[in-house]
């Protein structure tokens, strides 16, 4: 993996690039749809494509070893093969899905030990399996396992787990360097800060990233609930330490507001189930701000969903369309949510991106925040 920074003006830490993989090139500031079992929520591979116009997804190293499992994926010939996206992968390790199971894991220096939330089959992941797990996986971008603690963690806990991280991390990044890829595309390797709120935390673990020279770093075990001003706080902090010439990744967020407030604090790359999620239960983003389509008001507006959208579907069906579809529990209204909102996620990076590059981006981005924050 390679990556090239194209502008870094003034007057703000945000920063336009490109990353270049073996399944294709990455335009940053980039929004990454999530595709937990290799399949994006209610939209085809085509339409991630022609439609959404994504650049790269995600995968999940947990579920998908949980299924369809490593015998299916290794004989499929990796993910990309398997789901029919040929664009770039991004797997996270599956540690928050691990630490998510708070009453089914243990946590211990060996490594995760779980109960599947399928069949309550027992397993453990330790720093090495999930790279293992992710060279079968065949992901353009692997992040190391980590711990994710809660936001409200004190302060002596999530020393305690950051310095497990710190060990984990060199066992998986010894684990890296002494395999191979198996599918004859390079990968790279993500490690993960962790800390908490704690500055003095994140600072260390952002230092003992940096040492390590990988290809990329990501931040990790925020929007977890936290204060979003916390969550910023943050980001400022790591990004004062993390190399400027690898791409940062903050991962889990967020709302058009959090990404552009992150773009502007230096990050290039974000990931979140919300524009899906949300698009699901009748949450639309838009440039202009958010609508409910099982609000009345809708019922008789027969323009686009969005005008201007580079998304056919939003050209072609009527918001009073979409709302019926809602109210009658049809499928297609989920469809629709979630390609139109992943559709502006992408296109609102890409207008993030063009005004970096243009200069402007502070300006427009304090425009679009006024508006991103209101209900149509």
């Amino acid at each position: 993996m390679d990556f090239k920074l194209t502008s870094t003006p003034q007057g703000t830490a945000a920063r336009a690039g490109v990353i270049t993989t073996d399944h294709g090139t990455i335009l940053t500031p980039i929004f990454m749809p999530v595709g937990t079992v290799g399949a994006i929520k209610a939209v085809h591979m085509h339409e991630m494509r022609e439609q959404v116009n994504a650049q790269i997804i995600l995968g999940n190293t947990y579920h998908l070893y949980l299924r369809p499992g490593m015998d299916i994926l290794a004989k499929a010939g990796g993910l990309h093969k398997f789901n029919g996206w040929d664009r770039p992968i991004l797997t996270d390790s599956g540690g928050f899905q691990v630490f998510s199971l708070s009453t089914n894991r243990k946590l211990t220096e060996e490594g995760a030990t779980f109960r599947s939330h399928i069949d309550g089959s027992k397993h453990l992941f330790t720093p090495e399996k999930v790279v293992d797990i992710q060279r079968i996986i065949g992901s353009d971008i692997m992040m190391a396992l980590d711990e994710c603690p809660p936001g409200t963690s004190d302060y002596a806990y999530a020393k305690k787990s950051l310095e497990l991280t710190k060990r984990w991390l060199l066992r998986g990044w010894d684990r890296f360097n002494s395999t191979e890829p198996l599918y004859g595309h390079r990968q790279a390797f993500f490690p993960i800060v962790q800390g908490c709120t704690y500055a003095d935390l994140r600072r260390d673990s952002a230092r003992f990233v940096a040492d390590l020279g990988a290809e990329g770093n990501a931040i990790g075990g925020l929007a977890v609930g936290e204060p979003t001003e916390v969550m910023y706080e943050m980001i400022e902090v790591v990004n004062d330490i993390l190399p400027a010439d690898r791409p940062r990744y903050l991962m889990g967020v967020g709302t058009p507001v959090n990404i552009l407030e992150a773009i502007d604090r230096g990050v290039d790359m974000m990931d979140c189930v919300m524009p899906t999620r949300n698009g699901r239960n009748g949450m639309l983003f838009t440039p202009e701000g958010t609508m409910n389509m099982r609000n009345l008001k809708w019922a008789d507006d027969f323009s686009p969903i969005w005008a201007d959208s580079p998304c056919l579907v939003d050209r072609v069906y009527s918001r009073a369309y979409l709302r019926h579809l809602f109210i009658a529990g049809e499928i297609l209204a989920m469809q629709i949510a979630s390609i139109h909102n992943l559709a502006f996620y992408l296109w609102l990076v890409g207008e993030a991106r063009r005004h970096i590059i243009d200069g402007d981006f502070p300006a427009w981005k304090a425009e679009m925040v006024q508006k991103l924050s209101r209900r149509l």
